[in-house]
């Protein structure tokens, strides 16, 4: 084996490893902390709300914990061993060419789907349905992935045959043009997604006239926000979770509250997390994201750039010198890597999240923001007692208690 397949299994088993430890030390902070509900909290969460999120926690972790470990084995299995057959089984087909790397990645896909499915099952209708969020049917479970399937094949086939063209048409400069090209693909999409691509999985109805809308288009207009409409989806089709959000740029933005929200939350409240989403607007944030994302893809197309320049990475792993190998083991590879750098994409996220709820605060005050939190913890059952070295790695979002301390300063 050599030096650069030693490098990428430690690294697999190694992120593992991390993933696991800081699993461990959640549920140890939760565990530690479940007989009694944090003092900040006593007056509006009850003690059995506050073991019923600790135990929902501990489930979710537990299930974690098997997922990291079945997804690292299996990591080291693609490379070892299954690649290769998978390789010859597609080669046996289809003559060497740009078809031929197409379908190996395609296969490799929908064998890795099939092999991780279970733990999608097990949460859903497990997990999820015993803690009461699941509404999800089997027919409906099955119909979503199969949408889903069919938008990876129509939207993922195409760019990877670009992609390979480009590499055999330009191979010093095509990293440069692929990454470019990904960029105006991730802009537009956010365009397409809300219009085309969210309305095969949920229904968006207009928002009813009334005091709500009334108050939702006065704030807007406080915050000189203009949007493409006000929606409702009907999340309580699938799960009892509560959010909202918008999407889209210029004109074609919109506001999606999840039926779950407007059901257990008021007025105040409901324009309290409106304003935190438009912070974000406010702040640039999407474009900060953006921004992240273009960095971090220009990073992974310059290691793919070297990847199939240098031309030995597969026989690293004894595989044949095809693209679609290559593409493989650097994707397999980058995971655990860029694992590291999730404290700092969170300190990121998180310091977006704590200039939002800022806004929120100058638009609504503090009290609906604070109430809002409070009750989106409860009924999402999320614990208000983490591990500190936990939420650095795992939390995109500052934990709720921190949050509402902030509110209250």
């Amino acid at each position: 084996m050599t030096a650069i397949a030693l490098v990428i299994f430690a690294a697999i088993i190694l992120s593992g490893f991390l993933s696991v430890y800081l699993d461990l030390r959640q549920a140890a902070a939760v565990r530690a902390h479940r007989s009694r509900v944090p003092r900040a909290f006593d007056a509006t969460v009850t003690l059995e709300e506050h073991q019923r999120a600790a135990d929902y926690t501990l489930a979710r972790t537990k299930l974690t914990v098997i997922e990291t470990i079945y997804d690292a084995d299996l990591a080291i299995v693609w490379l070892a061993f299954l690649l290769r057959p998978v390789f010859n089984f597609v080669a046996a087909h289809i003559p060497a060419g740009l078809t031929r790397s197409v379908a190996t990645i395609v296969l490799v896909t929908a064998i890795s789907y099939l092999l991780t499915l279970p733990f999608s099952i097990y949460k859903t209708f497990r997990l999820e349905a015993q803690f009461g969020f699941n509404r999800t049917t089997p027919a409906m479970f099955a119909l979503d992935q199969v949408k889903a399937a069919a938008l990876q094949l129509v939207l993922g086939v195409p760019l990877l045959y670009g992609l390979f063209a480009l590499l055999h048409a330009l191979p010093n400069l095509w990293w440069i043009f692929a990454w470019a090209a990904l960029m105006i693909i991730m802009v537009a999409m956010i365009v397409i997604y809300p219009a085309f691509i969210a309305p095969l999985f949920n229904k968006f109805t207009p928002m009813a006239d009334g005091p709500m809308k009334a108050g939702i288009e006065t704030l807007l207009a406080k915050c000189g926000f203009e949007s493409n409409g006000l929606f409702v989806m009907d999340a309580s089709k699938r799960s009892a979770h509560g959010n909202a959000y918008f999407s889209g740029f210029g004109r074609a933005k919109r506001i999606v509250f999840f039926d779950t929200l407007l059901e257990k939350h008021t007025n105040d409240e409901i324009l309290s997390v409106l304003a935190h989403e438009l912070g974000h607007y406010k702040f640039g944030h999407v474009v900060q994201k953006i921004g992240e994302s273009a960095v971090l893809a220009l990073i992974v197309f310059a290691v793919l750039h070297w990847a199939f320049a240098a031309g030995t990475l597969p026989a690293a792993f004894h595989l044949p010198n095809d693209p679609s190998l290559v593409l493989m083991i650097v994707m397999t590879a980058i995971g655990p890597f860029s694992s590291l750098l999730a404290p700092l994409t969170n300190f990121l996220s998180r310091r977006a999240e704590f200039q939002a709820d800022a806004f929120a605060k100058s638009m609504v005050g503090s009290a609906p923001m604070i109430s809002a939190l409070t009750k989106l913890t409860r009924d999402n059952l999320a614990t208000l007692t983490p591990d500190r070295l936990y939420t650095l790695f795992n939390y995109s979002h500052p934990p709720v208690p921190e949050r509402i301390a902030h509110l209250q300063g």
